[in-house]
């Protein structure tokens, strides 16, 4: 029983919000009080142990998410600390995928901000049981109760108050607790160590009775015990209650909310009690599914020891040169000196050294077992998204999805020296970072890297001089485009040549048809296999994918197009995979030819937060930039303008917007949609 004692014990948590809203402050006090560090570090000093890069101390954000274990009340906690620039949004989403249970941080005067919906949405695409903290109750213009409406407007799930701050802005002291009804206040001379628990006195007293009934009707709603002890005028005890928001946490029916502010260190050793009494264990959540490649047929693993290995690579680190890799183990264990089985690079893979991570300081541990994250050394071919299992047991869990990148800038080394650095450290960065790509331009001799925003190749191009010591000249940020067809057209492709006294002959007929945008590219093979043999069927597919990889106007990738195999011919003794590949990369590119290709560049949905002196100039400049305003809503003093405008007319809009503004607005900006150029 030990074993399953200890993975009920153990939660995975991630911590996610807007940029700015305190989540790597939350989680260094997190490590302070759980004896994890023995002194603060601050965001603003440079000296947050979660923000290890340099690059995230000098500009108080965080870019890599860094993962860390602590104990409290005899669990033991998994966190990751997630960035909340828009631009690294995809390593939000990979923490996502292998985590069970996030801390949404809300500031609480800014309230629910553009980045806080994405990672909302992004932890309910992965149906992950979420805990809210509204942060920052000691700044000017703190509203508790205003962040939970804005809550229950903007998301669909209802999000539940478990305490009610004591005072607000600078003499906010403490909370009460609406489960155990207890006032709690922080002591200010030992860093929010020691807290005092009182009854409540009578000026709250009324509020507290009152959201508290509202906390009882909400979880008889979702929970028949205390519905039955509701109806029959019976008051649950705080046990009851606990097991109630925990059910209905669990099941996505509710978020407790909490308040506090991490700064001023009060109201963090609740948090971690929620931490522990709401969020799931890895043996709460269903077990994780996959592919069996043998018998393509789905299968399941439970999360436990016993259950054969199943583990999925999340993120690719390199530190001081060496490759670690972070592993969720979802069932089974592994050992150091183990083998393992990659099973999506049909490899097998050995295992050095397995370590626990504390951000990015490491203990070696000999084991670890289903339920823990663990980083390992000693994987060569592993990339993220992998799956590691046991090869007489094999899965696959479901791949991970990348954003495509929308910005790319043209960088070369400045001198030969450098160029040996570059193309190294390039391969490094490309495979810890899946949403960055490289690219070398024949025509220009230039390296060509691309991104998610001005910022992610800002941070590429300081860490390849950094850390790597490659010094690079950079061109200008460029938009990548897209290509796409407007017709429906009919195409055929031949080819006819004798390479190193053998023949090769392939034809190939096609049909292209434009998609619907944003529905991706579609290859349907209508091909019978009396006109060409099943074994070069794959190969004119390939001639195809990597004929879409570059179009016929700029040579941009090809999106949005449906093409069907329909036909061709084949020849004893001549016909082969080489000239099937060909001339099914002819037929493509003769067909986008004919079919009216077009230009597509990226639209990016902006949100801009302004004071409301400003918002006419603010709307004005978005109309110049070609933008088209999707929605404006006044928030008090401020207001929240959504607009749609093409990446390219962004380049340097944050200049521009705080010149306008006095330096008061902000905005974020995510890929939309690709349209016409």
């Amino acid at each position: 029983m030990a074993s399953k004692s200890k993975i009920s014990r153990t939660r995975n948590i991630g911590i996610v919000a807007h940029i700015d809203a305190g989540k790597t402050t939350v989680s260094e006090r997190i490590l302070f009080y759980t004896g994890k560090s023995y002194k603060m570090g601050e965001v603003h000093d440079g000296e947050a142990i979660m923000d290890w890069m340099p690059q995230e101390q000098e500009r108080g954000i965080t870019i890599t998410s860094a993962v860390t274990t602590c104990n409290w009340r005899n669990s033991e906690i998994h966190i990751i600390d997630t960035p909340g620039h828009v631009d690294f949004t995809i390593e939000v989403e990979r923490c996502l995928r292998v985590l069970d249970g996030t801390i949404v941080v809300f500031c609480a005067v800014s309230g629910v901000e553009p980045q806080s919906e994405t990672v909302w949405h992004q932890a309910d695409k992965y149906r992950i049981p979420k805990v809210a903290f509204v942060n920052k109750m000691d700044r000017i213009g703190s509203d508790f109760s205003h962040v939970v409406n804005m809550m229950s407007t903007r998301f669909r799930s209802t999000p539940l108050p478990i305490q009610l701050p004591v005072g607000r802005e600078d003499t906010f002291r403490g909370v009460i607790d609406l489960i155990n009804l207890k006032m709690l206040i922080w002591d200010d001379c030992t860093q929010g160590v020691e807290y005092t628990t009182n009854e409540i006195p009578q000026e709250y007293a009324e509020a507290a009775t009152r959201e508290r009934e509202k906390m009882i009707e909400v979880l008889a709603d979702c929970d028949d015990s205390i519905a039955e002890l509701y109806l029959s005028g019976e008051e649950p005890s705080a046990q009851q209650i606990i097991s109630a928001v925990r059910k209905a946490t669990i099941d996505l029916k509710v978020v407790p909310v909490l308040c506090g502010t991490a700064l001023r260190n009060k109201g963090l050793q609740p948090l971690l009690d929620a931490v522990v009494h709401y969020l799931p264990s890895p043996e709460d959540i269903p077990p994780v599914k996959g592919i069996n490649p043998k018998t393509k047929e789905e299968e399941i693993r439970n999360s436990s020891d016993k259950e054969p290995l199943a583990a999925l690579a999340f993120k690719i680190m390199l530190d001081e040169g060496r490759k670690l890799t972070y592993l969720r183990i979802y069932s089974g264990q592994i050992s150091s000196g183990d083998e393992v089985y990659n099973v999506v690079k049909k490899k097998r893979e050995k295992i050095a050294r397995l370590l626990r991570m504390h951000s990015n300081k490491r203990e070696r541990i000999d084991k670890a077992s289903a339920g823990e994250l663990v980083a390992v050394l000693g994987l060569k071919e592993t990339t993220t998204g992998d799956t590691l299992c046991d090869e007489e047991h094999p899965i696959m869990l479901e791949q991970m999805e990348f954003y495509e990148p929308v910005i790319s800038q043209a960088i070369e080394a400045k001198t030969p020296a450098d160029q040996e650095k570059l193309s190294q450290a390039l391969i490094k960065l490309t495979d810890e970072d899946p949403t960055l790509r490289v690219k070398y331009e024949d025509e220009t001799a230039q390296t060509v890297i691309s991104g998610m925003g001005e910022l992610h190749l800002e941070i590429i191009v300081d860490r390849l001089s950094r850390e790597f010591n490659a010094r690079v000249n950079v061109g200008r940020p460029r938009v990548v485009y897209r290509e796409t067809i407007q017709k429906h057209i009919e195409a055929e492709g031949v080819f006819e040549k004798e390479l190193g006294e053998k023949k090769h002959f392939g034809k190939v007929c096609i049909e292209l048809s434009p998609r619907k945008r944003g529905t991706g590219n579609e290859i349907i093979n209508q091909v019978p296999e009396d006109v060409i043999p099943s074994e070069y069927h794959s190969a004119i597919e390939e001639g195809i994918r990597e004929a879409m990889m570059s179009g016929v106007l700029n040579s941009y990738p090809v999106i949005d197009v449906g093409v069907k195999l329909t036909g061709g011919a084949y020849r004893e003794g001549e016909s082969s995979a080489q000239g099937y590949k060909i001339a099914a990369a002819t037929a493509f590119r003769e067909g986008c030819l004919m079919a009216d290709p077009v230009m597509l560049e990226p639209i990016m949905m902006v949100d801009i937060i302004t004071p409301g002196e400003f918002m006419g100039d603010v709307i004005g400049d978005i109309n110049a930039r070609r933008g088209e305003i999707q929605a404006v809503n006044p928030k008090g003093p401020v207001a929240e303008i959504k607009a749609k405008v093409p990446l390219k007319a962004m380049f340097g809009y944050s200049t521009d917007l705080r010149s306008a503004t006095q330096g008061r607005a902000v905005f974020t900006m995510i890929f939309a949609e690709y349209n016409k150029a």
